[in-house]
């Protein structure tokens, strides 16, 4: 059994009963109390303190701080930047003592406003029966007074209607209760067409009955058809209730005002919904109309090429102009990347003294008798490029030295970015413009060359162009000795220029001096390599898309020139009796390309057929009038696009002798792709130092 404590005895015990035993042992009160009192003086805690009388008199002020005593201040965490661990200077210093979940409702929530109307209601209904019983009181007293001077007076009967009185006591003495407003609860919904109260009919001209609510196979478009019916007409009593008011004149001028309204509406509403569909129509109708081009385009090959001595034709397809490109040279075209059918067209002048506006169209074989979309300037656009990852982007050069950037999302007559004074425009005519790859922020830049010697690199940073200047063109042996040792070189004025395929730094540019600079986006004050190219101004260069050691380039001089980079004198020279305003590389072979010359003549060579002529020279255009200035390969079908200095596009297909593939040999499969591309070329130029080519 454990041990049961017993209660201590009070030593000491206070009180009437301790007065009585004292009294009766004879022993005096106050003596006790002073022992106690000296007992009680003399304990104290073994730890305490001995303090003078000054220091316990001292005042020891104590600053209370939100600080947290046990919050820890040796807190580290891995700073991946520095790559070592950094000491946390914020430590959290929050020590929550007490924490309770109450019970408390907003007053503006719907719970808070359903209780605060339920108080009101017996409130209400509490105050309104103390009314009625006080009147009722006071009726009370009112009878009685007068059954008292009824008996006083001569004891007169005064007919009264005793159930009228019945009726007003039993109103006065139900409590009236407001009504009481529902409120409606989101989580408990009922389907509209399962209620079964009916609205009333509308009693107009024209009823119109909903469908029954208690029939569940009414259909939510009938109620839709029903509430904007019903909105219309509370509409059209609202606006006769306002024409009520109006005068006469007021009345007039807000008709008119409408009748345009609407009008304005009703066209930009029909020519939305029409435009789709006419568009499709278009296309079907010019389909019937050119259908014989669209049959040749897709099957027709020329079978007098198996008669002719590796010699082919260029067969007219269709013609693409507009009257408003009339007067305005071809000066730019490229293909879209994406769709094959779809290109651009940059018109402007090349004569400096008629220098007007400027077009940007783009036309798509599928509708030759108009373009898709069109774009004015004020300034002759001289360049265009499209940008390979986003087809809709357009980037032009105009004559005034400005860039633009059009999108072709956004088919309004502004481009969505454009250069000026501030932002380092070219002072001279821009002869060319190049998409490159995203800088290392992700965002989008391009290239271009002027005349006032300068390549400079575009970046569309937010909504602004930013420029740098890569490299300023110079003469070389140009530079001379000023006044006080100023030195004095004359600018080269760039003309065309074009990127390599593989490596990205490197670059060609050509001028009107003659010469071809290979540059680096690397080096701005030097130069990578410099050649002699040509006597004019050269209009034309490119790298060749399989072999990443050959380029091309043309010249006002009536030549074509195929260069080896890492030589300094070209590989092959072709001579074309008239200026060479354009040349392209085929998409399709290393070999092949075409020329265009200002006598109306567009020339394809192959020089895996023939080295030292081309192997179609055809007029496309009338030789004294016309002049062909630009030409394209289509990336993928058979044929080419060619721009004249009236403002028309023609598009020609190629006969299968200018498109000669490999043949296939008995026991051996046909070698396709770049490998194949890049020896037949290497074959070549090995060849040319044995056999010096006719020029």
């Amino acid at each position: 059994m454990p041990h049961k404590p017993q209660p201590r005895k009070p030593s000491v015990i206070t009180g009437r009963g301790s007065r009585k035993r004292d009294e009766d042992s004879g022993t005096d009160v106050g003596e006790g109390a002073d022992d106690w009192a000296q007992s009680k003086a003399t304990i104290r805690p073994p730890d305490q303190l001995d303090l003078t009388d000054a220091e316990l008199k001292e005042e020891i002020t104590r600053i209370l701080t939100a600080n947290n005593p046990h919050a820890p201040h040796n807190i580290v965490r891995f700073s991946f930047k520095e790559g070592t661990y950094k000491l946390i200077g914020f430590v959290n210093q929050l020590a929550v003592h007490y924490s309770h979940i109450g019970n408390l409702i907003p007053k503006d929530s719907d719970e808070g406003r359903r209780q605060h109307y339920q108080d009101e209601l017996v409130t209400g209904s509490q105050e309104s029966a103390r009314l009625v019983f006080s009147d009722t009181e006071n009726l009370e007293e009112e009878e009685e007074i007068k059954e008292g001077d009824a008996e006083v007076e001569s004891q007169i009967d005064i007919p009264a209607a005793e159930a009228s009185e019945k009726v007003i006591e039993e109103e006065l003495m139900t409590p009236k209760q407001p009504k009481e407003s529902k409120l409606t609860n989101q989580f408990n919904f009922s389907e509209r067409a399962s209620q079964t109260v009916n609205n009333p009919l509308r009693d107009r001209e024209c009823q119109m009955e909903p469908p029954p609510r208690a029939n569940f196979s009414a259909t939510a478009n009938q109620w839709e058809i029903y509430d904007a019916y019903m909105e219309e007409l509370e509409k059209q009593e609202k606006t006769k209730e306002k024409e009520k008011t109006k005068t006469p004149v007021a009345k007039k001028m807000g008709a008119m005002a409408m009748r345009k309204m609407t009008s304005l509406e009703s066209q930009s509403d029909d020519i939305t919904k029409v435009m789709q569909a006419a568009k499709i129509v278009e296309r079907m109708v010019n389909q019937n109309t050119y259908d014989d081009v669209a049959q040749d385009f897709k099957y027709y090959e020329d079978a007098a090429d198996e008669y002719r001595d590796q010699e082919g034709t260029l067969l007219p397809l269709w013609k693409f102009q507009t009257d408003k490109a009339k007067r305005l040279a071809v000066t730019a075209l490229s293909w879209n990347p994406k769709y094959k059918d779809l290109f651009a067209v940059g018109h402007g002048s090349y004569d400096f003294m008629k220098q007007s506006r400027g077009m940007l169209l783009l036309y798509s074989m599928k509708n030759p008798s108009f373009p898709e979309y069109a774009f004015s300037s004020d300034s002759g656009i001289m360049c265009l490029d499209m940008h390979m990852d986003h087809p809709y982007l357009v980037v032009v050069g105009h004559y005034d030295g400005n860039v633009a950037i059009y999108n072709l999302k956004k088919p309004h007559s502004q481009p969505i970015f454009r250069s000026s004074a501030k932002s380092g425009k070219h002072t001279d005519p821009v002869w060319q413009v190049k998409w490159q790859k995203d800088d290392m922020d992700n965002n989008l830049n391009f290239f271009s060359v002027s005349s006032d010697g300068r390549i400079v690199s575009w970046t569309l940073v937010k909504s602004e162009l930013v420029h740098t200047d890569v490299i300023k063109l110079k003469v070389e042996g140009s530079t001379l000795e000023g006044p006080e040792g100023l030195q004095l070189y004359t600018v080269g004025c760039g003309t065309a220029f074009d990127f390599h395929r593989e490596i990205d730094y490197m670059f060609l540019v050509g001028t009107e001096e003659g010469k071809i600079y290979k540059c680096s986006k690397s080096y701005s004050s030097q130069f990578l390599d410099t050649y002699d190219a040509h006597n004019m101004a050269v209009d034309a260069v490119s790298w060749n898309p399989y072999h990443s050691k050959v380029f091309i380039s043309c010249s006002s001089d009536w030549t074509v020139k195929i260069w080896d980079h890492t030589v300094k004198t070209p590989m092959f020279i072709y001579d074309l009796n008239s200026a060479v305003g354009d040349v392209a590389w085929a998409p399709y072979s290393s070999t092949v390309f075409a020329a265009v010359s200002t006598n109306g003549k567009t020339h394809v060579f192959d020089l895996s057929i023939n080295k030292y002529e081309a192997i179609c020279n055809q007029p496309v255009v009338a030789k004294k009038k016309n002049k062909i200035t630009h030409v394209q390969f289509n990336p993928v079908h058979p044929i080419i696009i060619v721009g004249d200095d009236r403002g028309h596009v023609t598009c020609l297909k190629l006969s299968p002798n200018l498109r000669k593939m490999p043949k296939e040999k008995k026991g051996q499969e046909v070698q396709k792709g770049p490998a194949v591309e890049i020896a037949k070329l290497d074959k070549l130029l090995n060849l040319v130092r044995e056999v010096k080519p006719k020029t």
